[in-house]
């Protein structure tokens, strides 16, 4: 039956529009729908905590509710204050799901990608606790700070429009690119061992940062993250453990409390957005507005950048280029979808990590983010229960992504130890701060400081002190010409041909002319250009 029904649909106009194996078209991709429908359930329920715990992180806040205490409590205990910020993390579920609904179904259409996208875990952070503040206590308030997101969003679309996003992966070493997916990894882990989206085995420790956990609740003091005793006393961290033996078992064959509760007896429960919806104040003329802009700008790029690359690279469908199929239209997808999350009052959305637990199942076209985006869509009615998946159960299968992802680890090259420092630095700073677009700066600014060094060192003694470079990665292509655009961007090389008076199609066939029969067959398949008047 499923044999079938993959079939009809791969030789319709759905299977040929994605690729579909057995579809007939060229490039088809070695999947078929049903795999596609239980990848995106896969993404989906390993990210679904998204929706309740970015509410949660944004409605810290205090979204637009104003607190006018004077005791300096910043109104935690004003109960006018309290019932508004109720309001708008339940307008924040709701925000959550519906740009995650629309972002991921503009990534799965227009860029053909298993990509799932939602507001971004850290990020988020950043917008509560740096920019607005605790209960709005920051410099800027929370509808600026909205206003700030959809500016940065449209400045990100035209800069993936020029190629400028697609053009800065060609920037970054070889060796970096492969440790962001294990750095990658290694965050997805300490995000599934972690309380607030994982099975709570590591904890807060005041002196180590981060201790032993498995704290049953009646322990567990949430102001300061301790917990008082009894370790590995929590059932739900044995839940959790358990349910990571399971999936690595079935791998092996290829096979909140009282308020959450009364929410969820609620079953079936629309809650239209009240104080969020379009909140926005366009007063981005200070310093302090700009400097979030541009924060939010460069921590954007780096992280969906590290993010699309490490994703495309583990589904197979980076080049010898270091690009992928749709890579413009992903990059554009994602920024424009910053911008519409705005409207929906939440910070910038990018894609998620946990889009490689549908990988792993087998996705490889955007039907997979179809699927992500109708059960998003479902969730915008079922909030209460979706809302209240606990996350001790989507954590295990974290943990197992994370392990997959670091097998590239491997494929550094450690025998030379100007690539293998930056990339060890990529891969720990990005659990250690939460951020993939930290370990992005750690790496790629190492790289570059020890390769000044080296440079400065080797100058200054005339070559006499010099590195041995034989096992070094090779990087940076700067020649002009096909084949050989190397890290100019794409709109730049016609340019300097135009400059130059070189026709771009002479230059092609001049360069044909000297390939063998090999090279000749696989450029005849991606280049078709005008010579002497003749499409060749």
């Amino acid at each position: 039956m499923f044999d079938k029904l993959n079939n009809v649909v791969a030789s319709s106009f759905i299977g040929r529009y994605f690729k579909l194996g057995n579809s007939g078209v060229p490039n088809a991709r070695c999947t078929n729908f049903t795999t596609e429908l239980r990848a995106g359930l896969a993404t989906f329920v390993t990210m679904a905590y998204i929706i309740s715990v970015n509410a949660l992180v944004l409605s810290d806040t205090g979204g637009p509710c104003v607190c006018n205490s004077s005791t300096g409590d910043l109104c935690v205990n004003d109960p006018d204050y309290i019932t508004c910020k109720t309001i708008v993390q339940r307008d924040l579920i709701t925000g959550t799901a519906a740009i995650s609904c629309i972002a991921t179904a503009i990534m799965g259409i227009f860029a053909n990608l298993p990509l799932a996208l939602a507001p971004g875990m850290g990020m988020n952070a950043y917008f509560t606790y740096t920019v607005v503040g605790f209960h709005g206590s920051g410099k800027i308030t929370y509808e600026t700070a909205i206003a700030a997101v959809f500016v940065e969003g449209l400045l990100f679309i035209f800069l993936s429009i020029i190629g400028i996003r697609q053009w800065m992966t060609k920037l970054i070493p070889t060796s970096i690119k492969i440790a962001i997916g294990a750095g990658v990894g290694f965050f997805l882990t300490f995000i599934g061992l972690q309380r607030s989206a994982g099975i709570a085995l590591i904890s807060h420790d005041p002196s180590t940062i981060v201790t032993l956990g498995g704290c049953p609740e009646q322990y567990y003091n949430a102001t300061t993250g301790i917990c008082n005793g009894h370790n590995m006393e929590s059932p739900t961290t044995w839940l959790g453990i358990l349910g990571f033996l399971i999936i690595v078992t079935l791998l092996l064959f290829r096979e909140e409390g009282n308020v959450r509760f009364d929410f969820l007896k609620n079953v079936v429960s629309f809650h239209p957005m009240e104080k969020t919806l379009g909140a926005m104040h366009f007063n981005i003329g200070t310093s302090d507005v700009w400097v979030a802009l541009i924060t939010f700008l460069y921590l954007d790029i780096l992280d969906t950048t590290g993010t699309l690359y490490s994703m495309a690279k583990f589904s197979g469908f980076l080049d010898e280029h270091g690009d992928f199929e749709g890579s413009t239209a992903a990059f554009i997808c994602d920024a424009l979808s910053i911008s519409i999350g705005s409207i929906f009052g939440t910070s910038p959305v990018t894609t998620f990590i946990e889009s490689g637990s549908g990988i792993t199942e087998g996705g490889r076209t955007g039907i997979t983010s179809l699927t992500v985006s109708f059960f998003f869509f479902i969730s915008l009615f079922f909030a209460p229960i979706f809302a209240s998946i606990p996350p001790w159960a989507s954590g295990p299968a974290l943990v197992v992504i994370g392990a997959m992802m670091a097998k590239g680890i491997k494929d550094i090259n450690w025998e030379y130890i100007v690539d293998a420092v930056p990339s060890f630095l990529t891969i720990a700073i990005m659990p250690l701060t939460y951020n993939v677009a930290y370990g992005l700066i750690a790496g790629i600014g190492s790289y570059i400081v020890i390769n000044t060094f080296v440079w400065l060192i080797e100058k200054v003694s005339f070559g006499r002190i010099s590195l041995d470079k034989s096992k070094k990665d090779p990087w940076g292509n700067f020649s002009f010409g096909p084949g050989g655009e190397g890290l100019a961007p794409p709109w730049f090389v016609p340019v300097v041909y135009k400059i130059r008076g070189i026709k771009r199609t002479e230059k092609i066939k001049e360069s044909i002319e000297v390939m063998d029969v090999k090279e000749q067959t696989e450029i005849n398949h991606d280049v078709v250009v005008d010579v002497d008047g003749k499409t060749e």
